[in-house]
């Protein structure tokens, strides 16, 4: 296996954030300074990161999280505020796919699988990622839902169309396959609906369901095999609601 996917399937780092770490002068292999991520490794290499001998690719694992508002979507915090890493009782090191802000609240992913994430996350692969979303403003009209649907211009340029329905008058849901910071809710502000409550409630292949605030289940080899296929083509949406 290459270097740099051996470290993701280890958990170290997304693929491009292992090549990084490689051309850094990070990664030793069998005491050796490598700095080429093709090169191959196995179990019987002994790998060191920043001098630390990492123990091999361990078992990739998938959570699905239901991350409540106030909870970070960080894997650590210096302020020793609560995170989503905390929510699952794991020995692997984990970490979250993406993230939600802190007012915000849902599904949030967390894996050992840097590759995986990475996909998930990458503006080219388009993981469609679902929300429902409660505005102020009044009842939301047709105009606005046009213009979030068509496309909205931000300070960052515009938005790629986007998949709207309007639930009730201010509940509106939400799909989307870019990760722009704040995204939804500055495409709300825009249109004169500035946000009150969201919930992520899909990613890719994955259903929030009925998990309930603050917990968490680990994925199926089933569900992780569909969450990868659909990130590998930039789909994971049969049937988007």
């Amino acid at each position: 296996m290459r270097l740099a996917k051996y470290l993701a399937h280890a958990g170290v780092a997304s693929r491009r954030a292992a090549e990084t770490m490689i051309a850094a002068g990070r990664i030793r292999v069998d005491g050796e300074l490598v700095r080429d991520p093709a090169r191959d490794v196995g179990d019987g290499n002994r790998v060191q990161v920043d001098g630390q001998v990492l123990a091999g690719a361990e078992k990739r694992v998938v959570y699905a999280v239901n991350k409540p508002v106030g909870v970070l979507s960080t894997a650590q915090d210096t302020h020793g505020r609560p995170t989503v890493v905390e929510l699952v009782g794991e020995e692997r090191r984990l970490y979250p796919v993406g993230r939600l802000d802190g007012d915000s609240s849902g599904l949030i992913l967390l894996t050992n699988d840097g590759e995986l994430a990475n996909r998930l996350t990458h503006p080219r692969y388009g993981v469609p990622k679902t929300y429902r979303v409660r505005v102020g403003g009044g009842s939301v009209g047709e105009r606005a839902l046009q213009a979030l649907r068509a496309g909205v211009q931000l300070e960052d340029g515009k938005t790629a169309p986007a998949q709207v329905r309007r639930v009730r008058g201010d509940l509106l849901e939400f799909t989307i396959r870019e990760g722009r910071n704040r995204q939804v809710r500055r495409m709300c502000e825009a249109v004169g609906h500035p946000v009150l409550a969201l919930e992520r409630v899909r990613l890719g292949a994955v259903r929030l369901g009925d998990l309930k605030a603050g917990a968490s289940r680990r994925l199926s080899e089933l569900e992780i095999a569909k969450l990868r296929a659909g990130a590998g083509n930039g789909e994971g949406f049969g049937d988007t609601p």
